[in-house]
């Protein structure tokens, strides 16, 4: 067996030692859980208050299982500009601030622009969407997401021939982050995702608002994020400020973190183990078991499959 040598190993070979002990360490299993529960009992144990989004439709698109509680969703969040731990990113984000706000739609494009939040409200229907979200850690959550298809923010700026790909970038402040910081997140900063452009004018792919009625809250992603259902979380970029169609395949934070752990398309796939643990099974909170099956494509198989025909998902994971 071939044993690289210390001054064989490259930084993104190496998973930080912080991401190692806190981001995973929920795989110790239960403690996560129950420390989420523990912070839904306490005081500040509520759910940031949004503002209403009226005139939204349902979706098509919705699944019929059972949605997770707000609550849940609001105190179990991994946004590492507001701290590693779950339970930090709802306490540490509550004051930030999300307008004015404005979103650049650039690079391979016939009509570059920037986008304020009232034109992005106004740019298609509303729409909510029940997915399901599945987090490369292993846990899952259903999600009332409200939004529109990301092609349609696309299709106003007209990609050219030349674009290929999607590249996201999100806010980052220092000021208002003061927890941004590499040695701290274990992670570069701003997080930046990618996705090829085929899949970013996907149906399913979501430019969301909002979530359970209202606007999101700040440690969901405020005020704009994207949903990509058939991949693990960490590919759904929070609050956006920038979004580039490039002819390349872009750089993605956690591939840069660990390529060897986090791949360029990370879809969900029950066949394919992070290489620390299995991922057949996931942890549907709020319960304290992973003993619900993972779905190939998170259970969007017959929507998007044909996105990778040909593909070697063990490869190309």
């Amino acid at each position: 067996m071939l044993i690289r040598k210390p001054a064989d190993l490259r930084p993104a070979d190496v998973t930080p030692k912080s991401v190692y002990l806190d981001r995973r360490k929920f795989l110790a299993a239960v403690p996560a859980a129950f420390l989420t529960a523990r912070e839904l009992l306490s005081p500040r144990g509520r759910a940031l208050a949004g503002t209403k989004l009226n005139n939204v439709t349902k979706s098509p698109f919705s699944t019929t299982e059972q949605m997770t509680s707000p609550d849940v969703v609001t105190h179990y969040n991994n946004f590492y500009e507001f701290g590693t731990s779950k339970n930090e990113p709802s306490r540490n984000a509550q004051n930030f601030k999300t307008s004015p706000w404005t979103v650049s739609v650039e690079g391979d494009v016939a009509k570059p622009r920037k986008f304020s939040m009232d034109e992005i409200l106004k740019l298609a229907p509303l729409e909510e969407r029940i997915y399901r979200h599945r987090c490369v850690e292993g846990w899952s959550i259903v999600v009332p997401w409200i939004g529109y298809s990301l092609s349609a923010l696309l299709n106003a700026v007209q990609p050219t021939a030349k674009a290929k790909y999607v590249a996201f970038e999100s806010y980052w402040d220092l000021k208002q982050m003061p927890m941004a910081r590499p040695d701290m997140a274990g992670i570069g900063f701003p997080y930046v995702e990618g996705l090829r452009l085929d899949e970013a004018m996907h149906p399913l792919a979501l430019l969301s608002v909002g979530m359970y009625g209202e606007t999101l809250p700040p440690q969901d992603g405020a005020p704009v994020r994207l949903v990509v259902p058939w991949k693990y979380g960490f590919k759904g970029i929070k609050s956006l400020v920038k979004i580039k169609l490039v002819s390349g395949q872009p750089s993605t934070t956690w591939n840069l973190a660990n390529a060897n752990e986090y791949g360029f398309y990370s879809n969900v796939n029950p066949d394919v183990d992070h290489p620390r643990w299995s991922q057949a099974k996931e942890q549907r909170l709020p319960s304290l078991f992973k003993n619900h099956p993972t779905q190939m494509f998170n259970g969007y198989a017959s929507q998007v499959a044909g996105l990778y025909s040909g593909m070697n998902l063990k490869k190309n994971y």
